[in-house]
């Protein structure tokens, strides 16, 4: 069986930085595109070792999706794993009620619109693969989700209106791409550490640690998340699609 490939949005830091290395690691040839070089040495010798193929670009202008698309087949043939993963917050946290439009337009824009139009054109592809992932799938399809597609956050609301539409969109192309044995997932992260939650430490630190909302008391990891892709994306889970695999030490769990 060829070497299967991964296509990786948002893939140069954090969880996406993480599902790259996780995904080398397995086997995978991995195609990657982020709007900031890394900073990451590893990163860096993945690249030039040639097993990563890493586009400095913005996922959500057209021309620079095709050409993700296409320097990715032309590099490893076909597209075997998708990981939807590239997100962003609001460049500033406001109340709901003036919440600027542009701020609601970009992120919706990252992270609901762009990865749903690449999807539209990977999915298309995947329909017609010779299957060489582990799981012997046409395909598989990795959505990053987030805590806040349910946990409500009045001062980021454009963020939490976009991870509830990636849940959605998970839901859709679950039922659509079922047929052809290409299942579709959504990985649900709580709080991890990255450069998006650095800025408010202090307030999850309280959050986990001494207000007790985390049973597993401790902050999330990107790699934490990668596990959780590497899973999926090996096909283990013969019998789901549409699912959300949650990664938030039980912090969705009601408790009285």
């Amino acid at each position: 069986m060829n070497q299967p490939t991964a296509l990786v949005t948002g893939g140069s830091r954090g969880i996406g930085l993480a599902i790259v290395k996780k995904l080398i690691a397995a086997g995978y040839n991995v195609s990657t595109i982020a709007r900031n070089e890394s900073t990451d040495d590893e990163f860096h010798q993945l690249v030039d070792s040639g097993k990563v193929l890493f586009l400095l670009g913005d996922i959500t202008d057209a021309a620079t999706r095709e050409t993700l698309v296409n320097t990715t087949l032309d590099k490893f043939g076909q597209i075997d794993l998708l990981c939807n993963n590239v997100g962003t917050g609001p460049e500033k946290r406001l109340d709901i009620l003036d919440m600027p439009l542009e701020s609601y337009d970009r992120v919706m824009d990252v992270n609901l619109r762009s990865p749903l139009l690449l999807t539209q054109v990977v999915a298309a592809l995947m329909i017609k693969n010779t299957p060489r992932n582990p799981g012997g799938q046409p395909g598989v399809i990795v959505n990053t989700g987030s805590a806040s597609a349910t946990m409500v956050s009045t001062n980021r609301g454009e963020y939490c209106i976009s991870k509830a539409g990636v849940s959605m969109m998970t839901k859709l192309l679950a039922i659509r791409l079922a047929e052809h044995g290409i299942p579709v997932y959504e990985v649900s992260p709580g709080i991890i550490r990255t450069e998006m939650t650095k800025v408010v430490t202090a307030k999850y630190d309280k959050y986990i640690l001494e207000d007790g909302n985390c049973p597993i008391a401790r902050w999330g990891e990107p790699e934490d998340v990668a596990e959780a892709v590497i899973v999926l994306a090996e096909g283990r889970l013969k019998y789901s699609t549409g699912d959300i695999i949650y990664v938030d030490g039980g912090m969705r769990i009601p408790v009285l």
